[in-house]
């Protein structure tokens, strides 16, 4: 019997996916390509940012060594460019800088809802640990001094030490831009007050702008998927996250005058605290102590050893508020009081990363602009070996023992053959190994 040959017609094309949202908001909705689900991007984002909780330590600009390893190199989240450009904005505004990092990285990701949970993950283990301090475990003013804390501050430099050899050749790829690096980092070390960074950063875009021939503008590096809003909701989104920031200044205190509820008072004194502040976390230590010790509120040795507490925990310094609220938080159970003044502490700063990213997006498009971050770019290098310097080396660098620790952290992250977390964990234990160094004056 003759069989006649079929033909089997191809298997149907399975139809493509509608985007779908990873983060819906009336201000600021946000969407993904086909191939990203709300479920992943959130959890990638909590994969990524847990262990950079438990395991960052050395405060807010080692931090940032960190997170050029982990979302530059091993995620590829972020270009070299856009890791600097959102460096520099941190930066520039008043705030924890590697909080805002964070939370920015995370609406990038995922909008408001990555925000968020970039942020709660961050923080919550440093958080958890300064609430525990405050309810009852007790808070050790030598603490800060142990061995193994020494050991950390060592891993930091390794960070920054890293994170500085892979910028600078990147962003610093010719003479004149290598001088913008010099020059901002001289005069970082030079003038040391908190609106010198801001200045700075500010001053080398306007030498990028008054120069166009120190550098060349490259064009903006693609989008991944990610669809922003158009400009109206932008400037909508600004406005309002502005006008919060600026309520928030004023409402605490005046409900709590209105209502009789003494935390609110607290709540706005921690808020400003967080909002006025530059140049990074131990730069709030005198206003915070100026708000919170001068009325009454905790005494001075309960904020000191609570503040020496917080730099031997991993994650932002800004966790301090977490110990102020759960300990001067009256009528109030002190997890409940932890919460409020972590909220107080980091909310300023989130209103103003969060309005001004979306317009930092939109901005970095322009060609003029592009050329002002390339000199901003290069200036942020100098600013971050300036750092490297000064406070790090200068207060982590006490012998050739500890130049050798940093120097064999370094290697073993520029290898990126050895996890962060484990550089840090021998690190800790060479410096319990140390003889113990002398506290600071």
């Amino acid at each position: 019997m003759r069989h006649r040959l079929v033909a089997i017609p191809p298997h149907p094309k399975r139809p493509r996916r509608p985007e779908t949202p990873c983060a819906r908001s009336v201000l600021f909705p946000i969407t993904f390509d086909s191939t990203t689900t709300r479920r992943a991007c959130l959890a990638g984002i909590a994969r990524q940012t847990i262990p950079l909780g438990l395991a960052s330590f050395g405060g807010p600009i080692a931090h940032f060594g960190y997170f050029h390893r982990r979302f530059v190199l091993r995620q590829q989240w972020l270009s070299e460019s856009e890791f600097a450009e959102l460096v520099a904005l941190c930066q520039f505004l008043p705030g924890p800088a590697s909080s805002q990092f964070i939370f920015e990285l995370g609406r990038r990701r995922a909008g408001w809802a990555g925000a968020l949970l970039a942020a709660f993950c961050f923080t919550a283990p440093s958080a958890a640990i300064m609430i525990t301090l405050a309810v009852g475990v007790g808070a050790n003013p030598s603490l800060a001094h142990a061995g193994f804390v020494h050991g950390f501050k060592l891993a930091a430099v390794g960070a920054v030490a890293q994170a500085l050899w892979s910028m600078s050749r990147r962003l610093c790829p010719d003479w004149p831009r290598v001088l913008l690096a010099l020059a901002a980092g001289v005069l970082v070390l030079w003038r040391s007050e908190a609106w010198a960074q801001p200045a700075i950063i500010a001053g080398a875009g306007l030498v990028g702008l008054a120069a166009p021939g120190l550098s060349d503008a490259p064009e903006p590096p693609p989008t991944s998927g990610l669809s922003e809003p158009p400009d109206s909701a932008r400037r909508t989104t600004t406005f309002l996250l502005l006008v919060a920031f600026g309520a928030m200044l004023v409402l605490p205190g005046l409900v709590s005058q209105q209502l009789g509820w003494p935390m609110g008072e607290r709540f706005e004194a921690i808020y400003r605290s967080g909002a006025l502040v530059f140049g990074g976390g131990h730069v709030v230590l005198p206003m915070l102590e100026r708000r919170i010790v001068d009325p009454g509120w905790i005494s001075q040795d309960t904020f000191l050893a609570g503040y020496g507490a917080a730099q031997a925990v991993p994650g932002p310094l800004f966790s301090f508020g977490a110990f102020l609220g759960a300990t001067i938080a009256p009528g109030m159970h002190p997890v409940l009081g932890g919460v409020l003044g972590l909220i107080a502490i980091f909310l300023p700063g989130w209103l103003l990363i969060g309005a001004a990213g979306p317009l930092w997006a939109s901005l970095s498009a322009c060609r003029v602009m592009r050329r002002a971050v390339v000199s901003v770019n290069a200036a942020v290098v100098g600013l971050l070996g300036a750092a490297l310097y000064n406070p790090l080396a200068t207060t982590s660098l006490h012998s050739p023992a500890d130049a050798a620790i940093a120097l064999a952290a370094f290697g073993a992250l520029l290898s990126k053959r050895v996890p962060p977390v484990v550089v840090v964990i021998a690190c800790g234990l060479l410096g319990q190994l140390l003889p113990a160094p002398s506290a600071s004056p």
